[in-house]
């Protein structure tokens, strides 16, 4: 009798423990088959000043078709250079060193363009990208609007746990990035090899089982995401989208 109301308490225990956790607490790997990366706009301007401009997802830089090194975003480097009149090798770099490459490809009717990356992640795994552009606007070459048809990216796990009674630490595993972070719309600092050290995050409850997170460098937010967990606690899914900007995407998660 004793070990039965021993073990009855004993299980009350734990699932108020499980009931009190938050619903984003565990391990989730990136679906792709269930995500949605397409429908997001590139534009590549050409400036009178010989330079080109990149715009993407609410993000810009300049650089010159010459092999240097040009301040990209999100505190990375980028070096292009021309490998034939329909093909350009993009060198990507944080702290001086090489990311990955990107290979940008017009196809033969002028209407479509392919950029397929390469590289490794700070764990050490490599990852293959690619994605696959409409032009909207825009001649024959590389300047114009292009607009995603198909994206297919890397995997990718998070792993979300408890950081006190209000609060969460979100660690993305491939990444070696991660943030300590409150429920109160504060900024606090993402560390990582390859993140920039002006980058946070702020969240704050929306729901019992949603969440918004605002990405920022400088100060200044980048990105809004919405974070839902499935009823069935099985599934988290991430919209995102640029501040005044109509176009999101929406990352899928499995709980593992």
């Amino acid at each position: 009798m004793r070990l039965r109301f021993t073990i009855s308490i004993l299980l009350a225990a734990i699932w108020v423990m499980m009931a009190a956790e938050s619903p984003f607490v565990g391990k989730w790997k990136l679906n792709p088959a269930k995500s949605q990366f397409a429908g997001t706009t590139t534009t590549y301007e050409q400036l009178p000043s010989g330079e080109m401009q990149m715009t993407a997802e609410g993000q810009s830089y300049k650089f010159k078709v010459d092999g240097k090194d040009y301040a990209a975003i999100f505190g990375q480097t980028a070096a292009w250079k021309q490998l034939d009149p329909n093909t350009w090798e993009v060198t990507n770099k944080f702290d001086g060193k090489v990311l990955g490459t990107d290979a940008v490809k017009i196809a033969a009717d002028r209407k479509t363009l392919t950029v397929v990356s390469k590289g490794k992640k700070p764990n050490g795994e490599s990852y293959d990208e690619s994605a696959a552009f409409e032009r909207v606007s825009g001649g024959t070459g590389l300047a114009g609007k292009w607009k995603s048809t198909k994206v297919q990216p890397a995997t990718e796990m998070w792993d979300i746990a408890p950081n006190g009674d209000d609060g969460l630490t979100l660690t993305v595993v491939d990444y070696n990035a991660s943030a300590k972070v409150k429920f109160d719309g504060k900024d606090y600092p993402v560390t990582g090899p390859t993140m920039p050290k002006n980058f946070t995050l702020a969240i704050k409850k929306t729901g019992p089982r949603s969440l918004e997170m605002t990405e920022k460098m400088d100060g200044k937010a980048v990105f809004i995401d919405v974070f839902t967990v499935s009823a069935d606690g099985k599934t988290l899914i991430d919209e995102a989208s640029a501040p005044g900007s109509n176009e999101k995407i929406k990352a899928v998660y499995d709980r593992q």
